[in-house]
């Protein structure tokens, strides 16, 4: 597994991956409108190609011997969730997605540790992400990393409203 910076035209594999992975674990929670919708405004090819070339976010890639997107994170800095948290400079993790049948290898643990090494050099004082409130894999997962709860908040899939918690790791 290498790691590496994302690049303009890696845009359609991360809008794949995004996709399967997000309806792996979560499709069967919206109704089909909800989902096609937020799919579309989150997952489209022009998404994925506005979000790379946003000053704001950086993306990490994870990748095969053969330049085969397996997983990737997502930064934004400064974090959108500063308003709960006295932190002085914290910066987002927006996804973590591997592809869903490659879970377990490590490839969670490589994009995380990158994360925390990046929000340090960038003299990050906290890492904020959202996590679904009935995801607990994903929740022990940041546990582990030292994320702690710091607030209820919710996240839209079209109509829908996801209860989730924000945690916070500081620095």
């Amino acid at each position: 597994m290498i790691l590496r910076p994302a690049k303009p035209q890696d845009a359609k594999a991360l809008a794949t991956l995004g996709r399967e992975s997000f309806c792996a674990k979560f499709a069967h929670l919206y109704d089909p409108a909800d989902l096609n919708a937020f799919l579309k405004e989150v997952y489209s090819v022009e998404a994925v190609s506005g979000e790379l070339a946003d000053p704001q976010l950086t993306h990490r890639l994870a990748v095969d011997d053969e330049d085969t997107l397996i997983g990737f994170i997502k930064l934004k800095d400064p974090s959108g969730y500063g308003k709960y948290s006295d932190a002085t400079k914290p910066i987002g993790l927006q996804q973590l997605y591997c592809a869903p049948d490659r879970t377990g290898e490590g490839i969670g643990a490589a994009l995380t540790d990158w994360a925390l090494a990046e929000a340090r050099a960038r003299g990050c004082d906290a890492i904020q992400l959202s996590v679904y409130s009935d995801n607990d894999g994903a929740q022990r997962f940041y546990q582990r990393y030292g994320f702690a709860k710091i607030a209820d908040i919710y996240f839209m899939v079209g109509n829908h409203r996801d209860d989730e918690y924000l945690y916070e790791l500081r620095l």
